[in-house]
Formats: C-alpha cells, sequence, structure tokens
C-alpha cells in the first residue's frame, strides 16, 4: 500500500529564474523531488500568482514587507553576481567589486516590485558612496539579455542565476556584496494543506544544520 506521502498533491513552489536554487532547498529538506510543482513568477509582478492561489509559497530575497504575505526564516542564501554580456570588460573576471559595477548602467525596478527591496537587489548607492545609475528598464529575461548583449549595461543580481541566463550572458560573482537571504512565502491567511507547513519547516530544520 502507498504510503500517504506519495498521495500527497505536490507542492506548488514559486521561482523566479531557474529552480536550482528551489531544488537544493528541497534536497536539503529530505523531500522527493516529484514532491514539488514549480510554478515560474514574473519579477514585475511577483505575487500575483501567490495571491491568485495558483501558488502554495513561493521562493523570495530579503523580506517584501508585505502585509498579506508571511515568511519562514531563512532556508539558504544566493551569493551576488553581476550579468553581463560576453562582450563586456567585467565578463572575463573571476569576480568584481560593486565599485567596479557602478561605472556602468543598471536596471530599473520592474513593475510591482517593491522598491525598498530592489534597492537591497540594486543598490542605489556602492558602500563608498558611489551611485549606481539605474536608468535601463526592467521586464523579461529576455529583454533583460537582450539589453546585456547590445550595451556596456550591467545586472546586479545573484549567482543562483547562472543556471538559466544563455551562453552569452556572463554571470560575474560579486565578492563585497553579502549573500542574500533565502525564504520561503506565503498568505498569511491562506488554508494550506497540513504537508506545506511541514516541508516549510523540514527546510527551515535543514538549514540550520
Amino acid at each position: 500500500m502507498p504510503s500517504p506521502r506519495t498521495t500527497l498533491r505536490p507542492i506548488r513552489l514559486g521561482v523566479h529564474g531557474s529552480p536550482g536554487l528551489a531544488s537544493r532547498i528541497v534536497a536539503a529538506a529530505g523531500h522527493a523531488p516529484e514532491s514539488v510543482e514549480y510554478v515560474p513568477y514574473d519579477v514585475t509582478e511577483p505575487f500575483e500568482p501567490l495571491r491568485a492561489g495558483r501558488m502554495d509559497i513561493m521562493i523570495v530575497k530579503y523580506d517584501p514587507m508585505e502585509p498579506d504575505i508571511a515568511l519562514s526564516a531563512p532556508v539558504a542564501h544566493d551569493g551576488r553576481a553581476v550579468l553581463v554580456g560576453s562582450h563586456h570588460p567585467l565578463a572575463d573576471r573571476a569576480s568584481v567589486s560593486v565599485e567596479e559595477a557602478a561605472a556602468y548602467e543598471g536596471f530599473q525596478c520592474p513593475g510591482d516590485f517593491p522598491p525598498h527591496v530592489w534597492d537591497l537587489v540594486v543598490p542605489p548607492r556602492t558602500p563608498l558612496g558611489r551611485t549606481i545609475r539605474r536608468i535601463h528598464p526592467m521586464t523579461s529575461m529576455a529583454a533583460l539579455a537582450d539589453r546585456l548583449r547590445s550595451t556596456a549595461a550591467l545586472h546586479v543580481s545573484f549567482r543562483s542565476l547562472d543556471a538559466v541566463v544563455p551562453p552569452d550572458i556572463k554571470v560575474v560573482p560579486v565578492h563585497d556584496l553579502s549573500p542574500a537571504p533565502v525564504t520561503l512565502a506565503w498568505l498569511r491567511d491562506a488554508r494550506l494543506a497540513e504537508h506545506v507547513p511541514r516541508f516549510v519547516a523540514d527546510a527551515e530544520r535543514a538549514a540550520r544544520r
């Protein structure tokens, strides 16, 4: 007879970009890959699928400070990086400083993305006070890649995107920005199936080990 766990509906886990980081969280929590269904979300409307009921939980970085959204404790951390075209002067570097990144144009806060979180993702100023010129529109990953290919712009982002960018877009680590805390988020008043909070608790416990 199959165990009750095998008959449960997969947890619908929202991800932006690569599911690689999420899959590592699932594995560390001791849950089978088939216990989770990855649901992509758009950076311009990050919480719309959660509020519409198309996700149970989602991956977020930093605290969105949305009143209707609850957060787990950190379940992972994502290192910082810049995304650049393969022609870019920084493309072949082993790592760069955010102070160097400030010499190039960056990207605006997209759509309904929380502005205070964008300030953490793409700081308006570096630790030494240099302005990061956030002038290019941020829409889709495809549009971002096209802009990086055709200009000297760069996007201050995360190392986990290395798994999803095209081969001609390079992900170069930033050594002087702290890794971003990664948490799981869900609607505060949602009636979640009991295996969803169990997964959250397992992921939190694994991160503490």
